[in-house]
């Protein structure tokens, strides 16, 4: 797990979190809900490219101010 963790630069904790999640849904994650399985549901893209950006921004917001408290750089 560190490897995966260094190599996606992802905290150790969080890849734990995804791997009981896939488990704990394994069973329902290929049963077919109905509907085409390969349209894509266009809303839940946009809300989750939405989500990145202002993670994105969250995530260059606080190192800038860990750097400047730290005076790293």
């Amino acid at each position: 797990m560190a490897g995966l963790s260094k190599k996606y630069g992802v905290h150790p904790t969080q890849i734990g979190t995804w791997k009981r999640a896939a488990i704990e849904n394994m069973a329902t994650a290929f049963t077919k809900r109905g509907g085409d399985p390969g349209r894509t549901d266009e809303a839940q893209i946009d809300k989750l490219h939405s989500k990145i950006g202002q993670l994105v921004v969250d995530r260059v917001f606080l190192a800038n101010a860990s750097h400047q408290l730290l005076g790293t750089r």
